[in-house]
């Protein structure tokens, strides 16, 4: 048998071998992180730019709680300066930093939404009103992106260090375990609104 008809007979062989492997797997579930990924970062993108337009509007209603205004702005500016890319994923410093920007904007903006109970005319102001409506559905819009962003890196996570396709990850890709979004440190405690002490 001449070695060539032996490298036709072993090929399918091969060709299982290593599609057993991961070889496609491994690149599919990273492609479902990295679109995980885009669509929450495109909801934090969406909140930042609503961000604006409600802290204006409150302005005109609640000069003297320049306080929280600056808070909101500050928070904001800080969470929009941490970047992340479908790289960094995988280091846990990176994500943890990331999420905490977020949480600060979190709960900075808590006290702007709670405004309104301190300045009746600013219940019925339709602007206030459709932003904190946007807003708030734009919180429901994270949560569910950042679940399904977890669910990508659970899968992606388990395919990676699971046989056989732990093989493949690691000597084609050389593939890290992605970092899921965890609760930012705090997150169990409510966050404390009080408008009486502001200048």
């Amino acid at each position: 048998m001449t070695a060539l008809r032996r490298l036709g007979l072993f090929a399918p062989l091969l060709a299982v071998g290593v599609s057993a492997c991961g070889i496609n797997a491994v690149p599919t579930e990273e492609e479902k992180v990295n679109a995980a990924w885009g669509n929450l970062q495109a909801d934090y993108q969406r909140r930042a730019d609503l961000i604006p337009n409600l802290v204006a509007t409150v302005q005109g209603y609640a000069k003297q709680e320049k306080t929280v205004l600056i808070e909101v702005t500050q928070a904001r500016a800080s969470a929009t300066q941490v970047k992340l890319s479908g790289d960094d994923l995988s280091d846990p410093a990176k994500v943890q930093a990331f999420e905490n920007a977020q949480a600060r904007l979190s709960n900075a903006i808590i006290p702007l939404q709670r405004l309104q109970e301190n300045y009746p005319d600013l219940k019925s102001n339709a602007n206030f009103l459709a932003l904190q409506d946007q807003l708030e559905g734009t919180e429901n819009r994270i949560e569910a992106s950042r679940r399904d962003y977890n669910g990508a890196v659970q899968e992606y996570n388990t395919t990676v260090r699971t046989f056989p396709n732990a093989i493949g990850a690691k000597i084609f890709y050389g593939a890290k375990p992605k970092v899921p979004f965890e609760a930012a440190t705090g997150a169990q405690n409510a966050p404390t609104v009080n408008f009486g002490n502001n200048s």
